[in-house]
Order: structure tokens, then sequence, then C-alpha cells
């Protein structure tokens, strides 16, 4: 996490979470965009859910990234309280391998929208860089820094079988 004011707040149901949402934050590190992590269950911290998500714009934040399992109520309770962009990972799990939280993320209600992203790393790293997108709409230098993240991710993939990038 860098030490300006943070851009993208990535909240999580628990801290067994943080093995796959720290994905985000390395991500949005590559990126050079400033970023804060918080614990916050929509079920276990209910009050805490509501000060960070309703106070996240007036602290300047300007998309959250929310990771949940099982019920996946984060981000939609977070998409409920705040105008900004909410961007969902379903979290792995043992019941049902993230599908539960992935399709209760992605069946939000009229009106209370979630960017719902694949299931585990792989949607952390996604929602990361679809943050770093939004991102991008107003500020420039992001949007160098993430079209040269993704000319090196380019670059990187061999045309011919074998070779070495």
């Amino acid at each position: 996490m860098t030490e300006t004011t943070p851009l993208v707040g990535i909240i999580m149901g628990s801290q067994s979470d943080w093995t796959t949402m720290r994905r985000a934050g390395e991500t949005l590190d590559r990126l050079d965009i400033p970023w804060e992590a918080r614990v916050t269950s929509a079920h276990r911290t209910p009050e805490r859910l509501h000060r960070y998500a309703t106070e996240a714009r007036d602290r300047g934040l300007k998309v959250i990234i929310a990771g949940a399992g099982m019920a996946a109520a984060l981000p939609g309770s977070a998409a409920a309280v705040t105008p900004l962009p909410v961007l969902g990972v379903p979290m792995e799990g043992s019941l049902m391998g993230g599908l539960d939280a992935l399709l209760a993320m992605a069946q939000m209600p009229p009106g209370i929208p979630v960017g719902t992203l694949g299931i585990g790393r792989a949607g952390a790293t996604n929602a990361a860089l679809l943050a770093a997108a939004i991102l991008a709409l107003g500020d420039s230098a992001i949007a160098d820094r993430l079209d040269a993240f993704r000319a090196a991710q380019t670059a990187a993939v061999p045309e011919i079988p074998g070779e070495e990038a």
C-alpha cells in the first residue's frame, strides 16, 4: 500500500480472504495506484461496513473492490450505500467452489449493481485491472501505466511455441 490518498478500497469479509484479495493490491501496486485494505463483514461487522462504504467517496476513494464468499453479501451491501463502482470478487469456497458467491453477486436486484469478476485469485487480479481502467478514464498517467502494463503482457506471449520471451 502506498502512503498517498488511496483511490481504491479493497474490502473483504474475513482475514482468510486476504490470501486471494492481496492479488488485487499487488496488481494495483504494479500500476502505482494507491489503495487500502480493510476487513469488514456484512454480517459480523455491519456498522463498520456501513461507515466504510458511506464515507468512501468523501475520503477520496473512486472504486471499491469487495471480496466475499458463500452468501456474498459484502459487495451488494457496500453498493447499496455508496455511489462508487463496486467490483465483486467471489471467493473460492469448499461447498460449491465459489459458484454460490458468483451467482449471489451476479444476481443483484435492479438499481444496486455490482460488477462481478471471476472466482478467486484471477478475479482479484482482474478486479484491480478493471478498477485501473475506470480510473484511467479521468487520469492520463494511470491510462499510460495501464497501456504499458498491457503492452508488456502482450510482449510476454511468444509468437512461436518454445520461444523464450
